[in-house]
């Protein structure tokens, strides 16, 4: 895909989205990581992520990729920090389906130099970690604790080069400041289903969410599910041949 391509693609996406459309600096970002991808030598990615955010986000980045889930019980693993949590969250998914890609045979099959992308992301409202809700009632004293107040994403990226072994880590973590958010749009939200789909149970750039958010301290795409800048940092560092 051509430089200008990918680059009316992101201001498309946000006009379509009812988002302030990109400054100047935002454009000037997006063409440099456009510009990036395609100055890369010939490799492949792999998303270890079922979400459409972070495939969206990647994708936006300029990269083309194969998509593959963790399928992970990710109650199993617990940690007392946040920040460790989704770390190990990241790293179980990778280590899952690195497992699959070996009893497969297709690491072994593959000549291309191969990257795997995963991440995690929960919500910390009041110290207390909140991942996904598991029921309606759950939901429902999620995203009104949310309303007229605060939380905190805490969010994970893990790349690792599966021809070198070489891996990188990290989190990032940003803030969210709500409006009130009405009773009807609560109910909406969840008889829609997606408050169950994500972390704290509620997605930012949801058209329902996004009038009610006040502002947000730190890089919308952490919320989002994907650091971009992270994310290309350590592809660029995963990439660097090995020191002997």
């Amino acid at each position: 895909v051509d430089k200008g391509g990918q680059l009316l693609s992101f201001l498309l996406s946000h006009c379509e989205q009812g988002r302030p459309y990109p400054p100047p600096r935002a454009i000037g970002a997006k063409l440099d990581m456009v510009a990036a991808a395609m100055s890369k030598p010939s490799y492949k990615i792999i998303l270890g992520s079922a979400s459409m955010a972070r495939r969206r986000i990647l994708a936006e980045m300029g990269y083309e990729f194969t998509v593959m889930t963790a399928d992970i019980d990710e109650k199993s693993i617990r940690k007392d920090k946040p920040e460790e949590l989704v770390m190990a969250l990241a790293e179980a998914k990778a280590d899952a389906i690195i497992a699959r890609l070996l009893n497969t045979g297709q690491l072994q099959n593959d000549t291309d130099m191969t990257l795997l992308i995963t991440a995690d992301t929960v919500v910390v409202y009041k110290g207390v970690v909140r991942e996904k809700p598991t029921s309606e009632e759950e939901a429902r004293e999620f995203i009104k604790g949310y309303s007229g107040s605060h939380a905190a994403v805490v969010g994970s990226v893990l790349v690792t080069n599966l021809t070198t072994g070489s891996r990188r880590v990290t989190w990032e973590r940003a803030e969210v400041y709500f409006h009130e958010i009405p009773d009807e749009i609560i109910d909406s939200l969840i008889e829609e289903g997606i408050t169950f789909k994500v972390a704290g149970g509620l997605m930012l750039e949801h058209p329902l969410t996004l009038p009610f958010v006040e502002a947000v301290i730190g890089n919308s795409d952490t919320v989002m599910g994907l650091p971009t800048a992270l994310t290309q940092q350590f592809i660029d560092e995963v990439l660097q041949p090995l020191k002997p």
